[in-house]
């Protein structure tokens, strides 16, 4: 299993704590947690169960500790820039990726499973009002932010 949160600790920190629960309930479930190696730094020595794996790929992003500076460049290379290290640490894991779980707001995992034809859960961080909001006022603009893929 690999876990890929957004860089930011509000959607870093909910995603490990699922993961700790998901580690906890079977222990031969392995985690893969990917962040960028600047936040490898920042949550690297936290406690983990020995299942959980830390990874990192490049800091291809501004760094945490300037980014509120231009908030639209660094959203702008969340969905830009982070998905090519990402395959590429995918193409370097030993085992198979049975499942990603990512948080909802990196798009791009959704089409990366598709392409390896492994199963994503999206993860939601936030209370299901916020994405409502979200998802209502991007729909009013016409635009749909989250892209449902409909199975029959």
């Amino acid at each position: 299993m690999v876990a890929v949160p957004y860089p930011g600790r509000s959607h870093i920190n909910p995603l490990m704590n699922l993961c700790k629960i998901l580690a906890s309930k079977n222990k031969d479930i392995l985690i893969t947690f990917v962040v960028t190696e600047e936040w490898l730094d920042f949550i690297g020595s936290d406690p983990k169960p020995d299942n959980i794996l830390f990874a990192s790929i490049p800091n291809v992003i501004s760094s945490e500790l300037v980014r509120a500076a231009d908030i639209t460049s660094f959203f702008e290379a969340i969905l830009t820039k982070l998905e090519a290290p990402f395959v590429q640490h995918l193409d370097r894991l030993e085992l198979p990726v049975t499942v990603i779980i990512h948080d909802t707001m990196l798009f791009w995992v959704v089409g990366v499973g598709n392409w390896r034809n492994i199963p994503v859960a999206s993860f939601w961080p936030m209370s299901a009002s916020m994405f409502s909001t979200i998802q209502h006022f991007a729909a009013d603009k016409g635009v749909y932010i989250f892209p449902v893929l409909v199975y029959y």
